[in-house]
């Protein structure tokens, strides 16, 4: 019935995630509140360790995308799962170090790397800083000399797929603003500038084609076009690439229209195109990473609401409003995301009530969803967003200085702040 196994009907007909009753979860944390499910989260993690052993016999890591939701509490779960993690500014670097995460285990992204990110990578010793321009390239190169280091670094390259999702998550083709482009022989050129480099040492090559995708067919070409592009260094400079970094971009389900892929036949079909070029160029199999993000956070968690006004306009549409919106779920904004909504408290009657859930903010469109089926809502109901585990929490803002929800973490029927929500004396904290 629902997108996610950790939620369920219990005997008041309230909606549960965990285990705990999320109508008790909003007496309790307050709304709106972000709530994640951790054996989820620990589950997902553990079934890519189990297909990196099952298809590449541990040749390879899943590297947890933190950009999908990163706090302390979080970065140590996946510490303890096991698995590296990507981080794509010095926030999230510091994040990552201050949870006690192995710096050696860290990848550092961004299209737009400042020199002291830079500097803060170098002397973090992370594992691998991914170049994404010319200007990154330089100013590793200064700054690892400068120190008397060598820089380990992975090259991030436009692969010129097109990833069948939403124009604004496609990052594999040649507009955009990620990466080197294969087509136009500038990710040759600088592969060969980073080669020739005294202080940097090229371990990895990067592609990463966009979000939300569920046609498995890009994913293939993209590690075809990838082993062809190591190949076809090997040629011009003699240097074999020794790791290959797939990105991530998996899609998960937000409703009962979205059919995602089990992570297992993704990892069998890339892992027989990645084996077959290896033998037909005369490569070793390189090592693997993945960045699996939303497919690790985004089904184990919801939001929940209380609902306020209810807005009936005849013979056009009802309005149900609640008390949070595009401040801390911006993705209906921006993408027109699809989601599932529930009224918590009447999780067990039938969904028969079409309605736009409309946020608080002061702006037109901030809805979260449109013409959606719900329960029939009443105020001071609880209404329930799921899948809303990635780019949530992540994206939230202040927008007209409304604070941010708190993160609530729950496992088998215990739950636990683990982000607390901010207050408004949080908001003006820097305020001079």
């Amino acid at each position: 019935m629902f997108v996610s196994d950790c939620l369920q009907i219990n005997e008041k007909g309230h909606l549960t995630v965990g285990g705990c009753d999320t109508v008790e979860l909003a007496e309790t944390f307050g709304t709106p509140a972000y709530v994640m499910d951790e054996t989820t989260i620990r589950e997902n993690c553990r079934a890519y360790k189990r297909s990196f052993e099952q298809y590449y016999g541990g040749n390879g890591l899943a590297l947890f995308a933190s950009k999908a939701l990163n706090c302390l509490e979080i970065c140590r779960i996946v510490k303890e799962e096991g698995l590296g993690l990507d981080v794509v500014s010095g926030g999230e670097l510091y994040t990552a170090l201050k949870a006690g995460f192995p710096a050696e285990k860290i990848h550092f992204h961004g299209n737009n790397k400042t020199r002291d990110e830079i500097k803060m990578a170098l002397e973090s010793k992370v594992g691998r800083i991914v170049l994404d321009n010319l200007y990154e390239l330089t100013a590793v190169d200064e700054l690892a000399a400068s120190m008397g280091i060598k820089a380990s670094v992975s090259m991030r390259i436009k692969p010129g797929i097109d990833a069948h999702t939403h124009s604004f998550i496609r990052t594999g083709q040649i507009d955009s603003k990620f990466g080197f482009a294969l087509e136009t022989g500038e990710a040759m050129e600088a592969v060969k500038q980073v080669i020739a480099c005294r202080n940097i040492e090229l371990e990895e090559l990067h592609c990463h084609i966009g979000s939300q995708i569920f046609d498995m067919d890009p994913f293939v070409h993209a590690a075809e076009v990838m082993m062809d592009f190591i190949g076809d260094i090997r040629k011009q400079t003699g240097v074999t690439v020794e790791c290959l970094n797939l990105g991530g971009g998996f899609g998960i389900q937000y409703t009962q229209d979205d059919n995602p892929q089990s992570y297992d036949r993704y990892m069998e079909k890339v892992s027989k195109a990645v084996k077959a070029k290896a033998e037909q160029l005369e490569l070793p199999v390189p090592f693997i990473y993945l960045e699996p993000g939303r497919s690790v956070v985004g089904e184990a968690g919801i939001t929940l609401y209380t609902v306020g006004g209810i807005k009936e306009i005849p013979n056009v549409r009802t309005y149900v409003s609640i008390d949070g919106g595009m401040t801390d779920n911006p993705r209906y904004a921006l993408y027109k995301s699809g989601y599932t909504c529930v009224v918590a408290n009447k999780a067990g009657l039938p969904a028969a009530k079409e309605v736009t859930v409309a946020g608080k903010c002061c702006e037109s469109g901030d809805l979260i969803q449109e013409n959606t089926k719900i329960q029939s809502p009443e105020i001071g109901d609880i209404l329930a967003v799921l899948s809303t585990g990635a780019y949530n929490y992540s994206m939230a803002s202040n927008y007209n200085r409304i604070p941010k929800p708190p993160i609530v973490l729950v496992k088998e029927g215990k739950a636990r702040e683990i982000v607390r929500r901010q207050t408004y004396e949080d908001l003006i904290r820097n305020d001079i």
